[in-house]
């Protein structure tokens, strides 16, 4: 079996940061070529033009060779084209959405079959989120708990210290037992997972942390702080 790889952003990244390119650097890092396919996922923005020209503008700058995956225009044969990048990078916006026609389309097995077989995952937000078992969404206005995909243990709160209200939402989602415990992350960290074991975390800003959130309240986790290069 391949090495099975998530990386979870906060917030950051190319999207967010667009001269602090830290975090999707190292999500490249990982993949199993020096060279990766890298496919950017934008359908939780609702395939957004300027989302993917954002892409692109980054990801031409680093070492990679990029590409997206439309679900409005989709590939022939999605199977063949999901298999065959290394590293698949998910965009933010509404993850209920995201979920739906993923899950329509089987978009969600084939990207567990590419995560089985060694393709590094990754996103922002909505696809940090997206990967957790369950976590706190605005997609409907106010942030409730959603059920999300599974691959990794418990939940998540993305823009934990970046969107006013969702650290204590989700501490009081947890204490009171409607989320199972979990992990957050700062604008500017990513979590790292190798399998369903977290291994680390790692930020482009020095001061993001990423949190054990549990009944009791929450635990700080100091990420590694990436060089510029």
């Amino acid at each position: 079996m391949e090495r099975r790889t998530i990386v979870a952003l906060g917030g950051g990244g190319f999207s967010m940061e667009p001269r602090n390119l830290r975090l999707d650097r190292f999500v490249l890092s990982l993949a199993r070529t020096r060279r990766p396919e890298v496919c950017f996922v934008p359908t939780a923005s609702g395939d957004a033009d300027g989302y993917i020209r954002r892409f692109y503008r980054a990801f031409r700058r680093l070492r990679c060779r990029p590409s997206h995956l439309s679900l409005f225009k989709p590939p022939r044969d999605l199977r063949g084209f999901v298999l065959s990048r290394d590293v698949i990078y998910v965009g933010g916006g509404n993850t209920r959405n995201l979920l739906t026609l993923w899950r329509d389309w089987g978009l969600d097995r084939l990207l567990r079959e590419a995560w089985r077989r060694g393709t590094v995952l990754a996103g922002i937000s909505a696809g940090a989120l997206c990967w957790f078992e369950e976590g706190v969404t605005d997609s409907t206005g106010a942030l409730t708990p959603l059920r999300c995909l599974g691959f990794l243990p418990g939940s998540h709160c993305p823009h934990y210290d970046g969107e006013r209200g969702r650290r204590p939402e989700y501490r009081k989602l947890v204490r009171t037992g409607r989320l199972k415990p979990g992990l957050a992350a700062d604008d500017g960290a990513a979590l790292h997972f190798e399998g369903r074991r977290f291994v680390g975390a790692v930020s482009s800003r020095r001061h993001a942390r990423a949190w054990r959130v549990d009944r009791a309240g929450e635990t700080e986790i100091v990420p590694h702080f990436l060089d510029p290069h």
